[in-house]
């Protein structure tokens, strides 16, 4: 941790591009570490209005094995299947996650299948996992949801003090990948800026490896 420290310069508000650069040369785990974004957004979380929430497709996905559930029923279960689902059902799944079945990182749902989805959202809600249409989890469209989610979509919520969390690839992605991804989520987080948001919507951003240090970005330029 200390010589990851002393490769980042404490104090300096990196560009979006050398930030990139500074958070991949911290890697000193023995696993590929995790790119994670913090971004504190002027917004008031308490407002329903201004709870910003939704998922982006990054240019080169998060470089993981997303395990994917999918509550649907006929065609639309058989599709999403054929998709590469890795869980697929109705009533049944809704009996193995109450006995404690979280073996999934991404929850779909056909909108006629969310009254079962009911059932266990006290379950999912907590860890981050009920699908929503505002992340584009609650879908007909399952197969193309399936395949982009499994591609590696970044899903983003700001939490109660007005700051979002997500991951945006791997350690091993290098600089460049890392870039693309980073500025696909601003981008995005610029696009769901509520609109009775007031004053300055981007405030501070940092990124971080796993087991790294944060680096401090000048968001200035990202609030377009």
């Amino acid at each position: 941790m200390r010589a990851a420290r002393a490769k980042v310069q404490a104090g300096k508000m990196y560009s979006i591009d050398e930030g990139c650069a500074a958070v991949v040369s911290t890697a000193s785990a023995k696993f590929d570490e995790t790119v994670e974004v913090a971004v504190r957004l002027g917004v008031d979380p308490k407002k329903a209005d201004q709870n910003v929430r939704g998922s982006i497709a990054l240019p080169h996905g998060l470089g993981k094995n997303v395990r994917v559930l999918v509550f649907a029923k006929g065609d639309k279960a058989q599709e999403a299947q054929a998709a590469g689902a890795d869980f697929v059902g109705g009533d049944d799944l809704v009996e193995k996650i109450k006995g404690g079945f979280f073996d999934f990182d991404s929850v779909i749902a056909t909108p006629d299948m969310m009254a079962q989805v009911g059932k266990v959202g006290k379950l999912l809600g907590p860890r981050g996992l009920m699908p929503s249409p505002k992340v584009g989890t609650v879908t007909f469209d399952v197969g193309e949801t399936v395949k982009s989610v499994k591609a590696g979509r970044a899903e983003y919520r700001v939490d109660k003090a007005g700051i979002v969390h997500a991951s945006i690839g791997k350690a091993s992605f290098g600089k460049d990948k890392i870039l693309d991804n980073a500025q696909a989520l601003f981008q995005a987080l610029n696009r769901a800026k509520p609109s009775s948001s007031k004053g300055v919507y981007l405030q501070a951003a940092s990124l971080s490896l796993t087991m790294g240090p944060g680096v401090a970005l000048d968001v200035s330029p990202l609030r377009t």
